[in-house]
């Protein structure tokens, strides 16, 4: 069953039974409330047939005037019957009632009042003490009236809950149709979406509910899907371009290792230093295959610190680095505390030597300037460079893979590195900004995540 549908039967299904409800509680107190009403009349009437009845001896002729204008004013549907101590009509209408038997009478002279009805009449009865003796005082009124009230009080609440139920299962209709437009609207944006699309955003231009929660996830699965799918087309080149440093670190200690003969201890030195190499390529091509998800992993976030990794990128490019790289290191950190960061220690080296790299690569021979800073208890790392500086037009699409700025087109590159670290970046909760200006150069601002 659709939603709109469900909706709509709950909704018609919770206002009837609220309405029987409350319609039962109404016509229930009204009834009771009636029927209180008509005894409380009729005690009154017996009442004024006693001393219409029975007290005219103790009575002025006025008093007693007005006693009978009272009495007949009120007993116009209603007929009294006075009962002596032999259960004898003594006064009223003298025909018998079927009703009022001995047992009525002995209970109203032992408890003093009775009220019952029958199927036709509302009956009360009072024991009544005068001059002349003890009597019971019986008056009895139809019901009719009574039942026409309360019958056309339930006609009237049958048709409102009938007109009630399908006012609200139009309206319910209506209601579900406006709320399930978004839902549609949605729906209809992701079967548009595919594996050629993943970077395309959902649209949802409403205020902060629950659907929106869930337009902001799906939006964030598609990303996350992009990204490994973006990692997965363009593994074989991510793979190359991380793997040529280590590989040149080998071939250049290889290379010089080869030149002349070795002691003992220098082969021992650069098979240490190729083997460290050969690991980094391991743990590349595992952090790459991690992020493009064809290897998966249950490791828990870890600890890294981030200025031994800067420190190791630094060393890193002095050793492989054909430009004569001039970076200078400024930590502006006290608290060591801020140094430390929990996750992939593995790919943030990764995504910060790209970074670095490119910092070096663009900066035309200028010192390229690190600072670890302290932004309110977080751990800020600025790398600036003061080299050719990025358009704005090509500032727009700088972490677009393979993309390469206009004026760096005699430098070599590929345009992989920035694309990797904006997606490495992401997955570890670093927000990442980057500024340029051309001729005066880029900046590129990372601020990490709180332990």
């Amino acid at each position: 069953m659709k939603i709109r549908n469900r909706l709509t039967i709950l909704s018609s299904l919770t206002f009837g039974i609220v309405f029987i409800a409350a319609s039962f509680i109404i016509y229930f107190t009204f009834y009771r409330s009636s029927e209180k009403m008509i005894y409380n009349d009729l005690k009154k009437n017996c009442l004024l047939a006693g001393i219409y009845y029975l007290e005219e001896d103790e009575l002025s002729q006025t008093q007693h005037i007005r006693a009978k204008v009272q009495f007949e004013e009120s007993m116009q549907s209603s007929i009294a019957r006075i009962y002596g101590a032999d259960n004898s009509i003594r006064y009223g209408f003298e025909e018998d009632d079927r009703n009022i038997n001995k047992e009525k009478l002995d209970y109203v002279r032992k408890y003093k009042t009775i009220q019952f009805r029958s199927q036709n009449y509302f009956y009360t009865g009072i024991f009544y003490t005068d001059n002349q003796g003890d009597f019971v005082v019986f008056v009895k009124t139809p019901n009719t009236e009574f039942l026409a009230l309360t019958n056309e009080l339930l006609y009237i609440m049958i048709i409102v809950l009938l007109v009630g139920l399908l006012s609200i299962y139009i309206l319910s209709r209506v209601m579900s149709a406006i709320a399930y437009r978004p839902i549609t609207d949605i729906v209809n944006q992701v079967n548009d979406i595919e594996a050629s699309s993943l970077d395309r955003k959902i649209v949802f231009l409403n205020s902060k509910d629950e659907l929106q929660e869930l337009v902001n996830t799906f939006n964030n699965l598609l990303q996350r899907l992009s990204d490994t799918f973006i990692i997965q087309k363009n593994f074989i080149n991510y793979v190359s371009h991380e793997f040529k440093t280590p590989m040149a670190a080998i071939s250049g200690n290889l290379e010089v290792f080869a030149q002349k003969k070795r002691t003992q201890e220098e082969y021992n030195d650069v098979t240490e230093k190729v083997l460290g190499n050969v690991y980094q390529m391991e743990d590349i091509l595992n952090t790459i295959m991690l992020l493009s998800g064809l290897k998966s992993s249950a490791e828990e976030r870890k600890e890294y610190r981030v200025d031994e990794l800067i420190w190791d990128i630094s060393d890193a490019i002095h050793e492989t680095d054909s430009l004569n790289a001039k970076l200078q290191i400024h930590t502006e950190v006290t608290d060591e505390k801020l140094l430390f960061a929990k996750g992939n220690g593995t790919q943030i080296k990764i995504a910060l030597y790209n970074i670095i790299e490119n910092a070096v690569k663009y900066s035309n021979g200028t010192a390229v300037k690190i600072e670890l800073n302290n932004d309110d208890n977080r751990l800020e790392v600025v790398i600036r460079d003061f080299g050719k500086g990025i358009s704005e037009t090509d500032l727009k699409y700088i972490h677009q893979t393979f993309y390469r700025g206009k004026n760096v087109a005699n430098v070599k590159g590929s345009g992989i590195g920035l694309s990797l670290a904006t997606i490495i970046f992401k997955q570890n909760d670093v927000a990442f900004n980057i500024t340029s200006k051309e001729q005066e150069g880029t900046t590129v601002t990372l601020l990490f995540p709180r332990l």
